[in-house]
This record gives structure tokens, sequence and C-alpha cells, in this order.
């Protein structure tokens, strides 16, 4: 690509345009299909839950509709985030791509854009069904707290996507869907490092897990289904939830920034 392209103004046009080709690409890819599988597995859950739980259906089901809104999105957010780029770069379309007037930082973020776009329609969809299917079986749910934690869902969901986004900048599809997973797994343990690097009185131990929790984001801040499962009253206040927020949001630009500048730097 002509350097002098990245002296061109940002043309949010552009960044758009790819934003909707992800978007239609992932529905030719039938990745919205989940969701059938979301509302066949819920229905059977209100079913057959009630049969095993000690007069708790409620909380179990919220509990097991939730995990799998999170399992599903999670599983959409990293097959698709890994390959948004590195297929491009695979399929050496990158090179028609970028023989465009089209900085490379637009294709990242309209790439990002895309994904986003994508989960929230899939998170969204799965909401819609969780509250019929409970609305249907007259199962009690707190209403407020299933909306609220769909929405810190999404915010994870979105810097996972970030996160593999810059993985499938970085190296082959595969590898970088092992990487994103490992950092899932990781950021919702980043507490439980942190304490264990506490407890372990050896100070090798505590600057890694230190290094850990400040190097991984620490995905415990976006998930609220625990929460959710209680009620608001159990939810932090208000004060936390936007502190929370703002920090998925700068964690993610922080992550697509790196991206960015990697992906400036490669040859193709």
């Amino acid at each position: 690509m002509d350097k002098s392209v990245e002296n061109y103004p940002v043309n949010l046009g552009s960044i758009f345009t790819i934003a909707a080709n992800v978007f239609r690409e992932a529905i030719r890819d039938r990745s919205l299909y989940l969701v059938a599988i979301y509302a066949i597995a819920l229905v059977a859950a209100v079913g057959l839950l009630p049969e095993v739980s000690a007069n708790a259906e409620d909380k179990i089901t919220l509990d097991v509709a939730l995990a799998a809104m999170n399992l599903l999105g999670l599983i959409v957010t990293i097959f698709l985030g890994t390959g948004l780029i590195n297929k491009e770069i695979e399929k050496r379309t990158v090179l028609v791509l970028l023989s465009k007037p089209i900085r490379r930082g637009e294709l990242i973020v309209g790439k990002f854009l895309g994904l986003s776009a994508t989960i929230a329609i899939l998170v969204a969809l799965m909401q819609a069904i969780l509250m019929v299917v409970l609305g249907l079986s007259r199962t009690p749910y707190p209403f407020c707290s299933t909306i609220v934690a769909a929405f810190f869902l999404f915010l994870q969901l979105s810097t996972i996507a970030a996160v593999a986004i810059l993985f499938g900048v970085l190296t082959s599809s595969v590898l970088a869907t092992i990487l994103t997973l490992c950092v899932y797994v990781m950021g919702n343990l980043t507490r439980d490092l942190l304490q264990l690097g506490d407890i372990s009185q050896n100070p090798a131990i505590d600057r890694l897990s230190m290094a850990l929790y400040l190097i991984l984001p620490d995905l415990a801040r976006l998930d609220l289904k625990n929460d959710a499962v209680y009620g608001m009253a159990a939810l932090p206040n208000v004060g936390t939830l936007f502190v929370n927020v703002i920090y998925g949001m700068v964690y993610t630009i922080l992550l697509l920034s790196l991206a960015i500048a990697i992906f400036s730097q490669r040859e193709f």
C-alpha cells in the first residue's frame, strides 16, 4: 500500500462499509443460527430443571440461560474475530483492500465494529428469547438485572473481540484462537491470581501475579451473571457500573491501538 494513504484524513464511510461487510459475512456464515440452539436449550431447561431443582428452578434457569448466552457469544466472538484479519492475509485479499485509499487503522476499526454489531444482535436476540421463554413459562426473574447483565456481556465480548483481532494480526487463526481463549480464561481469574500472589509469600510469584493482573483484562468486572440471578439489589452501585464500563472501553481501545500499530508495520 502507498504510504501516502496514511496521510489521508480518516474516512468514516470506509469504516462503516467495512463494518457492514463483516456483518453481512457473519450472517452468510450462519453465525446467528446459534440463536436457534439457544432457544431450544432454554426451552428444554425450563421444562427439565423443575424436576431436579429444590424449589430454586427460577434462579437455576436464569443462571443456566445467562451462562449459555455467554458461551455461545464467546464461540462466535473468538472464531469470527481471529479470522477477520488473518483470513484476508491468508487469501491475499488484503493486498486488494490496501491497494485502495484505505488506512490500515480504518480496516482494523471497521472489522471490529462489524464484529461488535454482530455480537450486539446476537446478545439482543438471546436476551429477547430469554424474556419471552421465562414470561411464557411464568418463571419469575429480575428484569432490570438481566438487562444490565446482558449489556455487560456485550462489553465483555467486545473486549474479547479486540483480543481476537490483535492475535489475528500477529499469528495464524488456530494459534490466535487458542491464545484468545487463554486470555478469556485467565482474564476471569486475574483476581484469584492476585490473591494467590498475596498468600504465596514468594516475591517472584507475587510479582508475576501482579504483572498478569495489570496486563490481562479484568473480565470479572464485566461479568454480572451471578449478581443478576439474585436481582438488581445484588448488583454493584451505579458508580461502580460506570467505572467498569469505562474500564472495558479503555482496555478495548488500547487493544485496538496495539493491533493497528502492529498491522501498520506488516509487509505483504
